[in-house]
C-alpha cells in the first residue's frame, strides 16, 4: 500500500494497558511543508487533507498495534470528525486507543495540534488471530 504521507510517525510510548482493559499508546508525527498533497490543497493557504489525518492515524495505529495483535489490515474507518485545521510544520500527537481482541481490533484515534483537538478517528482491523 501507498501511503499520501511522506512524514514518519514515531512512536513516542507504546502500547500498555490502562485501567479499563484497552490497550494505549501515543505516536506522533510531524506535517511537512514537502507533503505532497499540499499544493493542491487549498493553493495559497494550505491545509492537511483530512484522508490524511486518517492515515497518520493508520499509520500510527500499525506501528503501536496490541501485544497480542498480529498481521493488522484496515477493514473501515468507522468515524472520522474533524475539529480543527492542521497546517504544515503542525506536530501531530496521536492518542491511540486500541479495543477488541484477537481478530478483530479497533483502534481510537485522537488528534491534536499545540493549538486544540484537531480530530477523533475510529478505525476497524481485522487479523491477528480468529475472531
Amino acid at each position: 500500500m501507498i501511503s499520501p504521507v511522506l512524514a514518519p510517525v514515531e512512536v513516542v510510548r507504546p502500547p500498555a494497558v490502562d485501567g479499563k482493559g484497552r490497550f494505549r499508546a501515543l505516536a506522533e508525527v510531524t506535517v511537512g511543508a514537502d507533503e505532497t498533497v499540499l499544493p493542491g490543497h487549498y493553493p495559497g493557504f494550505p491545509i492537511f487533507p483530512g484522508v490524511c489525518v486518517i492515515e497518520c492515524v493508520r499509520l500510527g495505529a500499525l506501528q503501536a498495534p496490541p501485544p497480542e495483535a498480529g498481521p493488522l489490515a484496515l477493514v473501515s474507518v468507522d468515524t472520522a470528525r474533524f475539529l480543527s485545521p492542521v497546517f504544515p510544520g503542525d506536530r501531530l500527537r496521536l492518542e491511540l486507543t486500541w479495543s477488541g481482541g484477537p481478530g478483530a481490533w479497533t483502534c481510537g484515534g485522537e488528534v491534536a495540534t499545540h493549538r486544540a483537538v484537531a480530530a477523533r478517528v475510529r478505525l476497524r482491523f481485522d487479523g491477528g488471530g480468529e475472531a
